[in-house]
């Protein structure tokens, strides 16, 4: 709930930043636990208005939505899209990589096994027997503004 309160009511820049906040209101914790709760709490970066980037909350569970109200987080940090031996490879800007891959995680669907993000790159690893069109489907779905920038 405090983690929760800090980065709805700070801009958040870093673990670091959040760790030291948390320390000053007393409580005590690792960055690897605070890793863990951020991904529990479902928390990812989205890019704020003087070109950095802060934490944000995914709130609506049944959408996976990320809080910021933008509908153009996604188009922003989205650069491409290809596939190599039916594994997906989205390139995205800086910093965008991982809010997106946790998305795509959440939506738990069955054509996509996992992610693995980088800073700037998501690598998805299809399910058994998806094909190519069945990834490209999924991440329309998932992501519906990006339906005109996702070539079939």
């Amino acid at each position: 709930m405090t983690i929760n309160q800090i980065i709805n009511t700070q801009k958040i820049r870093s673990q670091s930043e959040l760790l030291n906040i948390l320390r000053i209101k007393g409580y005590k914790c690792t960055q690897a636990t605070l890793s863990r709760d951020l991904r529990f709490l479902k928390v990812g970066k989205i890019a704020n208005e003087e070109g950095g980037y802060t934490y944000a909350i995914i709130t609506d569970m049944n959408t996976n939505k990320i809080k910021d109200t933008s509908t153009s987080y996604v188009q922003n940090g989205f650069l491409s899209l290809e596939f190599a031996q039916k594994l997906a490879l989205i390139k995205t800007l800086p910093a965008y990589a991982s809010s997106l891959a946790m998305t795509i995680d959440m939506s738990e669907s069955f054509e996509i096994a996992g992610t693995i993000a980088g800073d700037d790159t998501i690598l998805i690893i299809p399910g058994d027997g998806i094909s190519v069109n069945d990834i490209r489907n999924r991440l329309i779905l998932i992501f519906p503004e990006l339906k005109d920038r996702i070539r079939r």
